[in-house]
């Protein structure tokens, strides 16, 4: 990294334009200004959601460096910034403001800015930390961490123990809190309790991660990718159901009895997997949904309200990701939650075909390594 006068040079994986290709480039970065944090970057999970914004798909303003899901090292702190400092490893998340009424009575995940702050493309405090010949370059999520450094607002990190692999913690930020925090933050399902699990991807594997955390009997995984299938029984589904071979809510039911579960998570964001988990559970159903689902068809009187079911959309898992990171890092570290079975990490200068892995579905959950 080399100092300029007022910006760091540092390398970035840029797109320049919808649907356009990831290259690693040279970029200008900005210096922290006294509420933000310089990062090292060490890793960066790969998410369905940056393919989407790669695509389009929430108005980004071109060029960009996406990435959201950043974990590193602290190389400096702004005057005001008190929780970290020079040397400490963190992880990054989603950015809040930390004053609406949302983010006040501690749900981050509401926050009234949270569309402008993490897809706008401009940082904290508008505008954008990252540049090029002079030209802008928008910001993702605050962070844009598929890059060798980012600045990065205080409130989007969360202290990593000195002994966690930043490998590891780099996804947690993301993808596996949506997917846990489903279950252990909204669900919190009792003991003995069903629940179907509809996508086993990243987030889905995470939701029937902490379904097993619960002691939720039967967990029912449901996908169309056979490894994922097989994987989703050694984490702790007692069943699974491969979706183009059996019908899933036949299944469900012939499994539970006739009775359906008493929880759903939907993964995939698919309209038709969705209504698939809603008709998986039993009168009274709570079903959470945490892909980004577009497009959904639904009787909803008679497949919802007269069936006193429970349809929600969950956004980061409803997650305080200050409180929420450590926990799970803590179920990891404890062997309880093996985060590290969902991951292929793959070189930076990979990233092109990292990105294809994940949306192939061939891999649950990349990961990007930056340079030592």
């Amino acid at each position: 990294m080399a100092k300029g006068e007022l910006d760091l040079k540092i390398k970035a994986a840029v797109v320049h334009e919808v649907n356009g290709p990831y290259t690693i480039e040279e970029v200008d970065l900005a210096r922290p200004g006294t509420d933000e944090v310089l990062v090292k970057i060490a890793a960066s999970g790969v998410c369905h959601t940056d393919a989407a914004a790669q695509k389009g798909d929430f108005g980004n303003i071109y060029p960009i460096v996406l990435g959201h899901e950043g974990s590193g090292v602290v190389v400096e702190a702004g005057s005001s910034v008190e929780k970290f400092e020079k040397g400490d490893k963190v992880a990054m998340s989603f950015s809040w403001c930390g004053e609406c009424p949302a983010c006040s009575s501690g749900r981050p995940w509401g926050c009234y800015r949270l569309y402008g702050l993490n897809f706008a493309g401009h940082g904290f405090h508008g505008g954008t930390p990252l540049s090029q010949n002079g030209k802008r370059i928008s910001n993702f999520f605050g962070q844009s961490s598929f890059a060798e450094y980012a600045v990065v607002h205080k409130n989007n990190l969360v202290p990593v123990p000195e002994s966690m692999d930043l490998q590891i913690a780099a996804p947690i930020g993301c993808g596996i809190q949506t997917g846990a925090g489903s279950v252990l933050n909204y669900l919190k399902p009792e003991p003995g309790s069903g629940i179907v699990v509809s996508g086993c991807g990243g987030v889905g594997m995470s939701a029937l991660m902490a379904a097993k955390l619960c002691g939720c009997d039967p967990i029912i995984a449901v996908d169309v990718v056979e490894s994922r299938l097989d994987l989703a029984l050694e984490l702790g589904a007692s069943h699974v159901v491969h979706a183009k071979k059996t019908e899933p809510v036949k299944a469900v039911h012939q499994a539970t009895g006739g009775k359906g579960v008493e929880y759903a998570v939907d993964g995939s964001g698919i309209g038709e997997c969705v209504r698939t988990a809603v008709n998986c559970t039993a009168p009274f159903g709570v079903i959470a949904v945490c892909g980004a689902a577009y497009d959904l068809q639904i009787n909803f009187h008679e497949e919802v309200t007269a069936m006193h079911r429970t349809l929600t959309g969950i956004i980061e898992g409803h997650s305080n990701p200050g409180l929420f990171i450590p926990q799970l890092i803590s179920y990891y570290e404890k062997g309880i939650f093996p985060i590290d079975k969902l991951i292929k990490c793959y070189d930076f200068q990979n990233i092109q075909q990292a990105v294809q892995d994940s949306i192939s579905g061939g891999v649950l959950k990349p990961v990007l390594v930056m340079e030592s």
